[in-house]
């Protein structure tokens, strides 16, 4: 009994020498490292959650997006329900400040100055064109 548990467990040690050997292989041959061939990143993600909020304390509506196509959906009541689908993604339609041109979108806005409590806007503006002594 015992030679039968012995060689099992040596059977066992060559297999998992043998599956590790085939790795490094791969990975020699590839020109990639060992761990990329376990642990490659995932391809592009077709669905993801845009936006969610509640509705009460109880329900949810949630804006998913599949395949640049949007759909909103409200969650947690008796029953699940599509509200809307088919809505065009903001990526797909493309913003007019992305591509310039709008210029007044894509302009920065105006610095704004700090307050002078206590003072009328002349008074501030006379105390920043004279330095008084």
């Amino acid at each position: 009994m015992e030679n039968y548990i012995f060689w099992t467990f040596m059977l066992g040690i060559l297999a998992v020498i043998s599956v590790g050997a085939a790795v490094f292989l791969r990975a020699y041959l590839t020109g990639t490292a060992p761990s990329a061939i376990l642990f490659r990143p995932k391809g592009e993600r077709r669905l993801e959650v845009i936006d969610h909020t509640s509705v009460d304390s109880r329900r949810k509506l949630i804006l998913i997006r599949r395949d640049d196509v949007e759909h909103l959906i409200m969650t947690g009541g008796p029953v699940d329900v599509v509200i809307e689908t088919g809505i065009k993604s903001q990526d797909a339609l493309g913003h007019p400040a992305a591509d310039g041109s709008n210029e007044a979108a894509a302009a920065p806005p105006p610095l704004r100055r700090a307050p002078f409590f206590g003072r009328s806007s002349n008074a501030a503006a006379e105390s920043l064109d004279e330095p008084k002594f």
